[in-house]
C-alpha cells in the first residue's frame, strides 16, 4: 500500500483532489457484507433493549462520542425505538481516575466490567487496531458475552481479529481512516433509523 501523501502538492486544492481520491478508495475497501452484519447487529441490540457502548482514543474518541449522539438522539427521530447508548470515552474525570489508579490500558474495560451485560454491544474504534486499551476492551467484551464491532484502518491489528464484525478501512492515513469511520458511524445510525421508521418517506424531513 502506498503511503499518502507521498509528495508535496502545489496548493491545498491539488492536495484536496488527491485526498478525496484516497477517501474514495478507502471507503470502497470496506466490506459490504460486514457492513450488512453490523447494521443487523445494531438493529438487533437496539430492538432487544440492550446497551451499545462505544470507545476510542484521540480522534476516535470524538467519533465514539459522536456515535452516542447520533445513535441515541438521531435514531429516535421519527421512530418508536429508544436506543440505549453510552460512550466510554466521554467522561474525562472517570478516564483519568482509572488511568491514574490502575492503568490507561483499563480505561474502557474497567467501565465495561461495571456496566456491560451479556447481549450488549461494544463498538470499538481504532485506526491502528492495536491500541492496548481498545484490544483489552474488546477482549473483555468477548469473554463476558457482549457482541463486538471494530472499526480499524492500517493493518487492522488485533482489534480486527477479535471483533465479531470487522469494519476495516484499507488506508494508511489517519485523517482518511477517521473520515471513513465517521461516515460508517453516520450511515449505520441512519440505516437503523430508516429501517424503524413508520413512514420511511419522511426520512429526509426529520432533522437527524
Amino acid at each position: 500500500m502506498t503511503y499518502f501523501p507521498d509528495r508535496q502538492f502545489d496548493g491545498a486544492g491539488a492536495f484536496a483532489s488527491a485526498y478525496f481520491e484516497q477517501y474514495r478508495l478507502a471507503a470502497a475497501s470496506v466490506d459490504r457484507d460486514a457492513l450488512k452484519r453490523a447494521g443487523e447487529l445494531i438493529g438487533h441490540v437496539v430492538g432487544e433493549g440492550r446497551t451499545i457502548y462505544s470507545c476510542g482514543n484521540g480522534g476516535s474518541a470524538a467519533i465514539a462520542n459522536h456515535l452516542a449522539c447520533d445513535c441515541l438522539k438521531g435514531i429516535r427521530a421519527g421512530t418508536a425505538i429508544r436506543p440505549r447508548v453510552c460512550s466510554l470515552a466521554a467522561t474525562v474525570e472517570l478516564i483519568t481516575a482509572i488511568a491514574n489508579d490502575l492503568s490507561y490500558d483499563k480505561v474502557f474495560s474497567f467501565q465495561l466490567s461495571s456496566l456491560g451485560q451479556p447481549g450488549d454491544l461494544l463498538i470499538a474504534i481504532s485506526s491502528s487496531g492495536q491500541s492496548p486499551n481498545i484490544v483489552e476492551a474488546l477482549t473483555w467484551a468477548k469473554e463476558n458475552g457482549l457482541k463486538t464491532i471494530a472499526m480499524t484502518g492500517f493493518g487492522g491489528g488485533a482489534s480486527a481479529e477479535i471483533a465479531d464484525v470487522s469494519l476495516h478501512v484499507s488506508a494508511e492515513n489517519y485523517g482518511v481512516v477517521e473520515d471513513v469511520h465517521q461516515s460508517l458511524m453516520h450511515l449505520l445510525a441512519q440505516y437503523v433509523r430508516h429501517r424503524n421508521m413508520t413512514d420511511p418517506a419522511t426520512l429526509g424531513a426529520v432533522k437527524f
